[in-house]
């Protein structure tokens, strides 16, 4: 995520011309971009990390059930 805030962020900041990201060239942003393509389509998913967030989240959600039945009695 911290990634596409960057791009949207350089995105910005080059479409306005803020500062010195006034003479950044785009190239570097479709790169940055591509490389977050890659990186979310197929580094993550052969890494297995899109699975491990998944599992987290399906474990808090059982952990908090398991509470609230055992808090109520």
């Amino acid at each position: 995520m911290p990634l596409i805030l960057l791009i949207a962020a350089l995105v910005a900041l080059r479409f306005f011309e803020v500062w010195r990201f006034a003479d950044l060239s785009w190239w570097w942003i479709v790169g940055l971009m591509v490389f977050a393509f890659v990186w979310f389509e197929y580094v993550e998913p052969l890494l297995g990390w899109d699975k491990k967030k998944a599992h987290d989240e399906d474990d808090k959600r059982r952990k908090a059930r398991v509470k609230n039945s055992f808090d109520k009695r």
